[in-house]
């Protein structure tokens, strides 16, 4: 399924958001890319970024003793924590301590259990929620049956430490980005532009890099955009692209206007987000889990970024952002943009170490 793009190019070259790729055929290696709800350009410029990393980096000096900050209703930095000390000094770092009702080393044997007994499993995921002390393991529509049974059986066997819930649709990887990019009949989406060693180059989805070396801006292949250097699915999904020409740290917002990227940062549960995409142009969301397993037909993802973002074929690869903070790379995820839907990314800060790289 390839999709009509809407690149913007200048003398800067193209920037993220503006290319995407989605393979040519049918089936399980069809790539289709993630959206999220209908375009609004005020939300993507703006964000409690101050609030969500306070929130990540409290969490991070915590290490084991905590499952996670979150931002609540009302924007404030929650961390979890089990004692008072811990919860002295979350509060002297300007954030709100929460007690966990189950323990972190409680919840890590929950999330070793079901890797141990799911892992493989088309259809299915998990990832520990901060806000209720649990583990929420979600299967879509295609698991029925003996696979069903299977699931409920990993779940009950933890009692309250898991938490089961139907995700709409079926999961698989959507080839996609904020800009479209092409090649061997395949249409992703840009994410971000990197630099390094001083040289340009971009991120896009692993599952997009695995089936495409030399990338072009156009469907024809008569504008020679870049080829792929590095890529890493499953396990990982992400790919890096050298690039022919440099290009600005941007994201496309699809209304001709550009939105500046100028840091990379770690996603926290119930910060606002932003998605662009060549096939659905700009999408918002919430941010419902990281550290998220994803089991898709094509094998296991780790430490994904779970969202309410929705996306369709042809956004796999595309930008995951806040306000000026670059967050993530489009994955995949279940449903669409018309019924909504739930939608993966890879950290694009993992990205960025694995590769070397930095944001221009």
């Amino acid at each position: 399924m390839v999709a009509a793009s809407a690149a913007v190019a200048g003398a800067a070259g193209l920037i993220a958001g503006s290319l995407y790729a989605v393979h040519g055929g049918q089936g399980p290696q069809a790539a289709k890319l993630a959206g999220a709800d209908r375009p609004r350009a005020g939300s993507a410029r703006t964000g409690p970024a101050d609030s969500a990393a306070l929130a990540a980096r409290v969490a991070g000096r915590l290490g084991g003793r905590t499952a996670g900050g979150y931002l609540d209703a009302a924007g404030r930095p929650v961390v979890t924590v089990t004692g008072a000390a811990d919860a002295a000094m979350v509060r002297s770092a300007g954030a709100v301590p929460k007690m966990m009702r189950t323990s972190p080393r409680t919840l890590h044997r929950a999330t070793s259990a079901l890797r141990r007994t799911m892992a493989g499993t088309p259809g299915t995921g998990w990832a520990v929620d901060p806000a209720t002390s649990q583990v929420v393991m979600w299967v879509d529509g295609s698991v029925t049956g003996t696979r069903m049974a299977a699931a409920r059986r990993a779940a009950a066997s933890m009692g309250t430490a898991v938490r089961m819930v139907r995700v709409p649709g079926r999961l698989r990887t959507l080839a996609l980005g904020g800009d479209a990019i092409f090649g061997g009949g395949a249409r992703c989406s840009l994410g971000f532009n990197v630099q390094r060693a001083g040289r340009p180059f971009f991120l896009t989805a692993g599952h997009c890099g695995n089936i495409v070396q030399d990338w072009t801006a156009d469907q024809q292949g008569a504008q020679a955009l870049g080829t792929t250097v590095q890529s890493d699915f499953p396990g990982n999904d992400f790919a890096l692209v050298q690039e022919t020409a440099g290009a600005q740290s941007a994201v496309d917002l699809h209304d001709g206007t550009a939105q500046p990227i100028t840091e990379a940062a770690d996603a926290v549960v119930g910060q606002q987000v932003a998605r662009s995409g060549s096939t659905t142009g700009v999408h918002t969301g919430r941010v419902t889990a990281v550290g998220a397993t994803v089991n898709f037909p094509e094998g296991t993802v780790t430490g994904m970024i779970q969202t309410t973002v929705c996306a369709e074929p042809g956004d796999s690869g595309g930008p995951l952002f806040s306000g000026t903070s670059a967050l993530g790379l489009t994955s995949g995820g279940s449903g669409d943009c018309r019924t909504g839907g739930v939608t993966f990314f890879q950290p694009v800060t993992e990205a960025l170490q694995a590769f070397g790289a930095q944001l221009p």
